[in-house]
């Protein structure tokens, strides 16, 4: 249908089809020349070491748990409130995702004081996910992992441009995995990036990304090598030129995106205060600069949430779920041996909508989406 105002929006102009242009002018597609000018701009935008460009952000999830051992003996603390492939990558391995409690309905990260009750002798790590942009107590959770030696995985899929104590998120832990979907604030389409300062976990994702193989075929079309030895077991998580392409100019605009997704939502703030007082808005003073990625909202309790979202629809605008909690999906059906409390999450996940937020929205727009929430809740009050 045709949305007043869409959830999201893709913000490409004459800069990107320019960039896709060369790279089909020069012939050569697959990963190359483009992708590692992207990868050195990424670790200096980040402040890391090592950036890896790879075909999703599932990929580099995946890599991350690799990278680190992860094996069928092993669990990994992660929060339900996130994207099924937090989760899945772990399964990937092995290993078994073992769901933690978020912090509160003003915080929906993950809660420390889960993290901590979750630990077991079978814990090897810790994958926290910046919900939203917005960062998770690193500080506490870096000394949990250190009091338990565990490593700590950073799903930093929503927080390209998010900082905390003048750190980059995804900078913290072990390996960071950035997405570069098509609704995130830097997009490539499909796409991702893994970023770590550790030189041993860089030279196994080195590898792991392309089969196994010891040289690429950029590689060996410079004359760098002739041929190559697989030294273990790979996948094929290679992105291609045209998405590294389209990632340069992308996160060349991503400073002034984030301080628009900012600023619109400061604005929403401020119309919900004052309109439907009612709606909660998770994060306010929330530490650390978020990027801002989602605009999510609760709903009072008792509201009909698939309701709401209908109203909504029926006048133009388009929202969402973030998300359906991961431990009530059929495929992670709980085990009668755990026994987790997640009653905030079930709660929050209940009551939750995300709201139309991008660079391009309009404070008319913004206004429309909150007048139309006022107009549900006096129809339904």
């Amino acid at each position: 249908m045709e949305w007043k105002v869409p959830l999201a929006d893709v913000q490409f102009n004459e800069e990107e089809f320019a960039a896709v242009q060369n790279v089909l002018k020069s012939g050569w597609l697959t990963m190359g020349e483009i992708t590692q000018e992207f990868e050195k701009e990424f670790c200096s935008y980040t402040g890391t070491r090592y950036a890896f460009a790879v075909n999703n952000a599932t990929a580099s999830l995946h890599l991350a748990c690799q990278s680190i051992g992860l094996g069928t003996d092993d669990e990994v603390i992660v929060p339900s409130l996130t994207f099924v492939a937090t989760a899945n990558a772990i399964r990937y391995t092995g290993a078994t995702p073992i769901f933690a409690d978020i912090t509160n309905e003003l915080d929906l990260t993950i809660s420390v004081a889960a993290i901590e009750q979750a630990i077991t002798e079978r814990t090897r790590a810790i994958m926290v996910m910046h919900y939203g942009g917005y960062a998770c107590d690193m500080s506490a959770i870096l000394a949990l992992a250190d009091k338990y030696h565990l490593k700590v995985i950073e799903d930093a899929a929503h927080a390209a441009g998010s900082f905390l104590e003048g750190r980059h998120l995804g900078t913290f832990g072990a390996v960071g995995c950035f997405s570069f979907f098509s609704n995130k604030n830097m997009t490539t389409g499909e796409g991702g990036m893994l970023i770590t300062n550790d030189e041993a976990i860089a030279d196994q994702v080195r590898v792991m990304r392309s089969h196994g193989m010891t040289s690429l075929t950029w590689d060996r079309h410079q004359g760098h090598a002739w041929s190559y030895d697989v030294v273990g077991l790979g996948y094929n998580y290679r992105i291609d030129e045209i998405r590294s392409a389209l990632g340069r100019v992308q996160l060349r605009k991503l400073k002034g995106y984030n301080q628009k997704r900012r600023e619109l939502t400061n604005f929403y703030r401020e119309l919900v205060s004052e309109m439907v007082p009612s709606i909660t808005v998770p994060f306010l003073n929330h530490p650390g600069i978020s990027a801002c990625h989602l605009m999510p909202v609760l709903l009072p309790e008792g509201i009909d949430r698939i309701r709401f979202m209908e109203w909504m629809k029926s006048h133009g605008i388009q929202t969402s779920i973030h998300y359906p909690p991961i431990h009530t999906f059929s495929a992670f059906a709980r085990p009668k041996e755990f026994n987790w409390n997640l009653q905030k999450t079930e709660n929050i996940g209940g009551r939750e909508v995300t709201l139309p937020l991008y660079p391009g929205l309009t404070h008319e727009q913004a206004k429309l989406v909150v007048e139309s929430i006022r107009d549900f809740l006096l129809e339904n009050n």
